[in-house]
């Protein structure tokens, strides 16, 4: 059988370009190469900086106007902290990939080639479906940051994979993180992103041709899980029924070596996150999913954490084979 990707690409062999069923064309000449950023705003920065430096030990790497940048990890990826807005509520604000061989010119100018319209920096506190397929460049002092809005209202930005939150063309000029004490839990990435939109479907076969990224796992019949990078790294995109809805980053997902779920649990509830039980979700609260064959999972359910921080944003902590893939880590995928 032929599948959809290996037809896009022997059509583009015939006919030189592929057009995707919005008109854009193929595989970009972008290329992603890892997650690196992704922002929250919420209602108390001091609050949250203090919950997510006690629980992971995430040091300040910079501070950039209202946004406080903590650094995740050894790798360059970090969480950026801003005070909601009047007109918001507290959520994941936009997601971020670092770009081989990036120049904020060559990559906008390879966006507007594939579709996407030029803008003037919209007020931050736009949902991105206010904007679809746009791309602007916001500077920050003499550091020009690239953004788009993709035809659902997700916001991305794209940066240098040296990129720090700081100054310089691009924005890696960092000095050391401030000292911060050790976490409960050391984290070692941002693992994947998980966004509802409209058309989950069309978005996952929009960044896949676009970006020219591959399925690495499937979780169900209807849950391509598409592989940014190294092969653990992955964004999800799901939702059906069309229409304008505003663009869900519903939850970000971290990892871990050693990852134990009971242990991860007990050092969560160190920190006054406690098992939600039957309750609906709120803040601070921890709760287990088990995902089934069904969905891709072992027999029995690979366990899958998440929690919620003192505003009840999602997250989710794996360990760091996790690829969303199966197996009881979840790490088996197609390599």
């Amino acid at each position: 059988m032929i599948n959809r990707r290996h037809f896009l690409a022997c059509s583009a062999g015939a006919a030189g370009s592929v057009l995707l069923p919005n008109g854009l064309l193929a595989q970009s000449g972008i290329r992603l190469e890892k997650l690196n950023y992704f922002e929250v705003c919420v209602s108390d920065p001091a609050r949250s900086i203090d919950f997510y430096q006690a629980v992971f030990g995430m040091p300040v790497q910079s501070r950039v106007g209202n946004r406080t940048f903590l650094k995740i990890g050894e790798n360059n990826q970090y969480l950026a902290v801003r005070q909601v807005q009047e007109g918001e509520t507290p959520a994941i604000t936009q997601l971020g990939y670092s770009v081989s061989n990036y120049d904020p010119e060559a990559t906008q100018a390879a966006l507007i080639a594939g579709g996407f319209e030029e803008i003037d920096p919209p007020d931050p506190t736009l949902p991105g479906i206010e904007n679809p397929m746009t791309t602007w460049v916001r500077m920050r002092g003499e550091t020009p940051t690239l953004y788009f809005s993709d035809a659902r209202g997700v916001i991305v930005q794209l940066t240098d994979p040296s990129w720090c939150g700081g100054s310089g063309p691009l924005g890696s000029a960092c000095g050391e993180p401030e000292a911060v004490e050790d976490g409960s839990i050391a984290l070692s990435e941002i693992n994947h992103f998980t966004c509802f939109v409209g058309d989950g479907a069309a978005a996952n076969v929009f960044y896949q041709d676009f970006f020219d990224l591959q399925i690495q796992a499937f979780q169900g019949p209807g849950g391509p899980v598409t592989g940014i990078g190294d092969g653990y790294q992955f964004v999800m995109y799901a939702g059906g029924g069309g229409g304008t809805t505003p663009a869900n980053i519903h939850h970000v997902s971290f990892n871990m070596d050693n990852f134990v779920v009971d242990e991860v649990l007990a050092r969560l509830e160190d920190h006054g996150i406690t098992d939600r039980g039957d309750r609906r979700t709120g803040p601070m609260m921890h709760y287990i999913s088990f995902r089934m064959p069904a969905r891709g999972g072992v027999e029995g359910g690979t366990p899958e954490v998440y929690f919620t921080d003192p505003d009840g944003i999602l997250m989710q902590i794996q360990d760091t084979s996790y690829c969303g893939g199966g197996g009881y880590l979840g790490s088996e995928c197609l390599k």
